[in-house]
């Protein structure tokens, strides 16, 4: 009951990541924004996750997993029902802020609470079904959305919530177990660097993307690359650092990270694009759109295959098949045939779902029981950040390239895999 209580959230706040990439070309029109404005519908989502995660899990680690959790899933729950009633893009875009706050408590403490309610013999198996949970969560969004589109409006991906998020905060009251809390008190200043190291780089690369000043935009990345060298600076003269830089020490750990950040950029940059290419350039619907991204699948055996095999041979396999399958895609464009776009995608799903389970399975298994929490938090982070990234890169590509944005982010996605592919062979077995 546990578990299914962590499923259940944790299958909301992944979903409202990604879900309303297949409405956002609605959207834009309702509320008559361009489409590298309406990105923000995402990007404000992920910004506050991203920007919030680290801070939550050190709170986490502080005052117990499961009221971290609780106050995170109940925050989620009210802002879910303040997006479906937003009247303006304005006070949307505020909501998803607001929304993304609630499910950075849940994200950051998620598997962190694995370690609490799985015995310590199967603590793979735990975090491997975690992981699949995310992975058909992420996987299963355009479907979702597709489903929820053909019969409601667009606020009905929000309302969806309200209900199912009320059981779960019951659920969580009656089956959450109660975890030791550590000492010490949150670094006010680390979390202060950390909300402006994320929100420049993340709006930086967004003004570029809004046809804005570049200078400025330039400027703001470089002011949030020096604010976060700072913030690793303070982070290693503190016993308990927000951001866990003992873990990053750890070549299995930070590889595994950086080829979380590599793959989630580019399934971002491919999500988030595509479905305007689909109802602007070829004119589907937006219930077709969420149909024609339902082949993005998972691969739940890889979880099992990684308590036999090099989980970075796993994960270099499965990123060069997704690889493969989005520069199969970009190749493709102009085919407004919905088969011949499908198992374009069904490739890249392959390959990224062969790859997720075995490398979260090594980013929580490689750290410390006692340091779950910023293992947890910069899991999740790292899931955000290429999401976050990919989003903002996307609308560089709007701004800039409108004609061929598309074709520009999914041969960027291809590349990120690459780079990503590199990351996980470097690994060694853990």
């Amino acid at each position: 009951m546990a578990f299914s209580t962590l499923a259940m959230a944790i299958t909301m706040a992944v979903l409202d990541g990604t879900i309303v990439t297949v409405a956002l070309p609605t959207m834009a029109r309702e509320f008559a924004v361009a489409p590298e404005n309406a990105i923000w519908i995402v990007n404000a989502f992920q910004l506050a996750v991203t920007v919030s995660l680290l801070p939550l899990a050190a709170l986490g680690d502080m005052f117990g997993y499961r009221r971290v959790y609780w106050w995170g899933l109940a925050l989620f729950t009210v802002a879910s029902l303040a997006c479906a009633l937003a009247p303006t893009f304005a006070v949307l875009t505020f909501a998803r802020l607001v929304q993304g706050l609630g499910a950075a408590g849940i994200m950051s403490v998620n598997v962190a609470l694995i370690r609490f309610i799985y015995p310590h013999a199967r603590l793979g198996q735990g975090v491997g079904n975690m992981a699949v949970v995310v992975a058909v969560a992420t996987a299963a969004s355009p479907s979702v959305a597709a489903a929820i589109l053909s019969v409601a409006s667009w606020h009905w991906l929000f309302l969806i919530n309200v209900p199912i998020g009320a059981v779960a905060l019951i659920m969580a009251a009656r089956t959450l177990p109660e975890t030791p809390r550590a000492a010490g008190r949150l670094d006010l200043q680390s979390v202060i660097l950390n909300a402006l190291t994320f929100g420049l780089v993340i709006a930086g690369v967004n003004g570029i993307g809004q046809g804005g000043r570049p200078w400025l935009a330039l400027i703001e990345i470089a002011v949030g690359a020096a604010i976060g060298a700072a913030l690793v600076k303070r982070q290693l003269k503190l016993p308990a650092p927000l951001l866990p830089v003992d873990l990053l020490r750890r070549p299995v750990f930070a590889l595994s990270l950086a080829t979380s950040i590599s793959s989630f950029g580019a399934q971002a940059l491919a999500i988030v694009s595509l479905p305007f290419y689909f109802e602007d350039r070829l004119g589907h619907s937006a219930t077709t759109t969420g149909l024609l991204l339902t082949p993005w699948p998972v691969a739940p055996i890889a979880g099992r295959l990684a308590d036999r095999f090099i989980p970075g041979i796993l994960g270099s396999i499965g990123l060069l098949v997704m690889g493969g399958g989005l520069a199969l895609v970009a190749l493709g464009i102009g085919d407004s045939h919905p088969v011949s776009l499908a198992w374009r995608l069904a490739i890249c799903g392959l390959g990224f779902g062969f790859f997720q389970s075995p490398n979260n399975r090594v980013i929580i298994g490689s750290a410390p029981r006692e340091r779950s929490g910023g293992a947890a938090g910069l899991q999740s982070s790292g899931r955000l950040i290429g999401q976050s990234l990919g989003t903002a890169l996307v609308a560089v590509a709007f701004g800039r390239a409108p004609a061929h944005a598309t074709e520009i982010a999914l041969w960027g996605a291809a590349a990120l895999t690459l780079a990503g592919a590199v990351a996980s062979g470097l690994r060694r077995a853990g």
